[in-house]
C-alpha cells in the first residue's frame, strides 16, 4: 500500500514586538469537535496523483481557508521538508509570511454519515477553525509530527529555536 501524502502551508507573521505568530487550522467534523490540544495543523491536504507537492500546498491553502487567503506565487515558499505523522501519513511542506484574517475562513466542506450507522448523510466544513497563535501555543496545540516544521521555519529565518 502507497503511503498516504499532504501537502501544505505554515503561514507566519512578525508582531510589532518582533514575535512571530503562526497560522493552525482545526479540523472539522464530530471526530475533531472537543479537541484542541495536539488537534491543530498547518493548512493542508491529499497530493493528487501526479500532481506537484508545492502546487498541491497552495491549492489545498486556497481550498482550506477560501477566498480571503493570502494571494502567493510558488517563489514565495520557504521549503520546510517533510514530517511522517503518527497514523504513517508523510507531509511536506512549506511556510511563508503572509497575514490572514481568521474571522474571513471560507472552507471546503466534505459529507459523511453522521451519526454512524443513522444513513443520514450531514455536510461539514473540512476546517472549523483558523486562528494566530505564538510559539509556546502553537507547539501546544500542533499535532506533534508537526511541530518540527516550527523548529525548521525558525531556524531559516534565523530565529531561536527553543520556547
Amino acid at each position: 500500500m502507497a503511503t498516504k501524502r499532504s501537502a501544505g502551508i505554515l503561514l507566519y507573521r512578525r508582531r510589532e514586538d518582533g514575535e512571530t505568530e503562526f497560522l493552525l487550522v482545526h479540523p472539522g467534523g464530530p471526530y475533531w469537535a472537543k479537541r484542541d490540544e495536539g488537534a491543530w495543523s498547518i493548512p493542508k491536504g491529499g497530493i493528487e496523483a501526479e500532481e506537484d507537492a508545492r502546487e498541491a500546498a497552495l491549492r489545498e491553502l486556497d481550498e482550506e481557508l477560501g477566498a480571503a487567503r493570502p494571494d502567493l506565487e510558488p517563489e514565495d515558499l520557504i521549503e520546510l521538508g517533510q514530517v511522517r505523522q503518527r497514523a504513517g501519513k508523510v507531509v511536506d511542506a512549506w511556510a511563508a509570511e503572509a497575514d490572514f484574517d481568521p474571522a474571513a475562513l471560507d472552507s471546503n466542506t466534505f459529507e459523511m454519515e453522521w451519526p454512524p450507522r443513522s444513513g443520514r448523510e450531514v455536510e461539514f466544513p473540512e476546517i472549523d477553525r483558523a486562528d494566530w497563535f505564538d510559539l509556546e501555543s502553537a507547539r501546544r496545540k500542533l499535532l506533534p509530527a508537526q511541530g518540527e516544521f516550527l523548529d525548521r521555519l525558525l531556524e531559516r529565518l534565523g530565529r531561536p529555536v527553543a520556547g
